[in-house]
């Protein structure tokens, strides 16, 4: 594990990141259940659709956190975004209600506006453009430099 991770070169150990693992997972597990229900509409959790998207939910979560730890090394989990599911929960019924179309045309909708958005962050990935907005945020603002008082 030494080799792979370099767990002395970044000061840590399989303890404190096994920890840090199960805390972290703590902290979003919440997701698990709360995407099937945004998802479902919050209908009764013993229903098909529920279980299924609760699973789907499950296996991202775990093929995305695999993929960051042994492709990317980087201790980063990786889950559903509740802000996109959100999104395009909320945005089905409004496209739907608006427009008058049915919920077909609206999912329709919904996934197309989410595919322009991940062609988009495809092109900054590419061009290295989020990385450069990243290292020109500086790493202390100006607030954090306030002279002393005497």
């Amino acid at each position: 594990m030494e080799k792979f991770f370099h767990l002395k070169e970044n000061r840590t150990n399989v303890r404190t990141e096994l920890l840090a693992g199960l805390t972290t997972f703590m902290t979003m597990a919440y997701i698990i259940a709360l995407n099937p229900n945004l998802l479902t509409n919050f209908m009764d959790p013993g229903e098909g659709l529920w279980k299924a998207v609760f699973m789907a939910t499950c296996i991202a979560s775990a093929v995305g956190t695999i993929t960051m730890a042994f492709y990317a090394n980087k201790p980063f989990v990786m889950a559903p975004g509740m802000g996109l599911n959100s999104f395009f929960a909320v945005v089905v019924g409004n496209i739907a209600a608006i427009t008058g179309t049915s919920y077909l045309v609206s999912f329709r909708a919904a996934l197309c506006i989410i595919l322009i958005e991940g062609i988009l962050f495809l092109i900054l990935s590419i061009f290295n453009i989020r990385d450069k907005i990243v290292h020109a945020i500086p790493r202390r603002s100006a607030w954090a430099y306030r002279p002393q008082s005497a």
